[in-house]
């Protein structure tokens, strides 16, 4: 008789141990990464477009802090497989980045004397619902060369603040699963108890393998002396 209702066999013990290792994401499925790819070649063609290309410091700040909003995001995710910590400082990295790629198109319109697009602006709702509605560089990329320089200029501010309210609600995301799963040292605690708990269900399987050997090698023993008896007593009839 086999004990399977009293304890779990190895293997179904195997399953129940924690990864130690977080799953990567897939970032290139991610709406606030894929505006970020937008604001990145949308940054590049303002400033080539719009701004002096030799002598004005405000373009390679600009294509940078747009390129370390995108970057840091790949990073943080690919090294939140081992440690959610070094995820949150490089998202956090990745937020500031926008914030101050925000700051310099705010800066833009103010010192062009063009207007910042807010409630109130006839174009302002529509604006909203197509950045909001809309991740895809080629959904952008038809009017890079179309839009004049306050259109742009907005377009991008609305896609900043859209990115920046997306990933603080990833931040909090990671945060809350954090508190309720742990970092990297809690989940290689988990596989050692786990691997531990692997070591004691074999042993223990092996335990009732030999303990029904031996209770069936008794038997047996027992059935051949009686068959020796019997074979013994007609022999001597």
């Amino acid at each position: 008789m086999t004990h399977q209702n009293e304890q779990k066999n190895p293997t179904e013990a195997a399953a129940m141990i924690d990864v130690v290792l977080r799953k990567e994401k897939n970032w290139e499925e991610l709406w606030f990464y894929q505006k970020t790819v937008v604001l990145y070649q949308m940054t590049y063609v303002f400033t080539s477009r719009f701004l002096a290309k030799y002598g004005d410091r405000t373009v390679d700040q600009m294509v940078q802090a747009a390129r370390s909003g995108k970057q840091n995001i790949v990073e943080g995710m690919a090294d939140g497989v081992t440690s959610m910590e070094l995820e949150l400082k490089l998202i956090n990295v990745a937020r500031a980045s926008l914030k101050e790629l925000r700051e310099d198109y705010e800066d833009y319109l103010l010192s062009h004397r063009l207007a910042r697009w807010q409630k109130g602006h006839d174009r302002y709702d529509n604006l909203l619902r197509f950045c909001q509605r809309h991740n895809k560089l080629e959904e952008y990329q038809p009017f890079f060369n179309r839009w004049d320089d306050e259109e742009m200029a907005n377009t991008a501010l609305s896609l900043c603040h859209y990115v920046d309210k997306m990933m603080k609600s990833y931040e909090s995301w990671l945060e809350q699963d954090f508190i309720e799963n742990g970092g990297i040292r809690e989940r290689m605690t988990a596989a050692r108890l786990g691997y531990r708990n692997i070591q004691k269900a074999t042993i223990d399987a092996k335990d009732r393998e030999i303990a029904q050997l031996k209770s069936e090698n008794a038997r047996l023993q027992t059935e051949i002396e009686y068959l020796k008896e019997l074979i013994k007593g007609k022999l001597q009839s």
